[in-house]
């Protein structure tokens, strides 16, 4: 099991840095330590707590929900305006004035959910910069220990249904190599723009609001309806139900073992 949660948890944390790397034992930019805050500062737990949830529903889809990256966002941890912001100096003009060019809007927000969010975001950096011991990367070669007739055999039992080895998966050893076809693998998360995934909303009143799905987590659901415009409620209130054809794969990583990804893995590089 230590082996096999090594490789999901690499496959997640360094993805970013490692898809397009060339060569054996490249240093990740995961593995530097983040800039240090020029200004220490602490904040009351109930305000850090506020601002998680306002952070989670407005930024979390881009950022994550832990501000270290997510969809499209960088890590605001590993930010040098955000290093250099003082109680809201540098990230409030920022969350107000947003950066359109780069896809992020600009933000109606009071004071009072505006210091929260800047409270959330800078206990979350001092979490990161106390951070024990370094991050390195995953050596690509420690991958190519799968037998590719037993990937065979398995995907025959387990893949066929969604996929074809001579259809949608033609010539992937070909255009994916290496970790990328492997997190393709495990998890092919296809991005914002290009998710499939639907979610039908049944309000408290009764109506049914349906649309793509644009944001998940425990606390939050959210979709963008036929109009194209943003809408979001707090889980807890309303029912929903979501169709995400990538859910099998979520489901299959609990089903794997150390031998079976490495064995289909091992097929799917025969795909040219």
């Amino acid at each position: 099991m230590m082996r096999r949660t090594v490789y999901l948890i690499a496959i997640t944390l360094f993805l970013g840095s490692l898809l397009h790397a060339q060569g054996r034992g490249q240093a990740s930019p995961a593995s530097a330590p983040p800039p240090r805050s020029t200004t220490t500062q602490t904040y009351p737990a109930d305000q850090i707590t506020a601002g998680q949830r306002l952070f989670t529903a407005q930024c979390g889809f881009c950022h994550g929900r832990d501000a270290m990256g997510g969809e499209s966002g960088p890590d605001l941890t590993r930010a040098a305006l955000v290093a250099g912001d003082v109680r809201g100096d540098k990230l409030g003009p920022l969350l107000r004035a947003g950066r359109v060019d780069k896809g992020m809007p600009a933000f109606t927000l009071s004071a009072t959910d505006l210091g929260a969010i800047v409270a959330f975001v800078h206990d979350q950096k001092t979490k990161a910069e106390s951070l024990t011991g370094g991050r390195r990367t995953v050596d690509v070669a420690d991958l190519q220990t799968g037998d590719p007739e037993a990937g065979r055999k398995y995907f025959g039992g387990a893949c066929v249904k969604c996929h074809s080895a001579t259809g949608d998966l033609a010539g992937v050893g070909k255009r994916l190599q290496g970790l990328a076809l492997l997190q393709r693998m495990l998890y092919p998360a296809p991005g914002r723009e290009g998710s499939k995934a639907t979610v039908t909303v049944t309000l408290a009143s009764g109506g049914v609001v349906s649309g793509k799905l644009a944001y998940r987590d425990e606390f939050t659901i959210a979709l963008t309806d036929a109009n194209g415009w943003y809408r979001a409620w707090p889980a807890q209130t309303v029912k929903f139900v979501v169709n995400d054809p990538i859910q099998v794969h979520v489901d299959q990583l609990g089903k794997y073992t150390d031998g079976d990804m490495h064995d289909v893995f091992a097929y799917l590089q025969t795909l040219r």
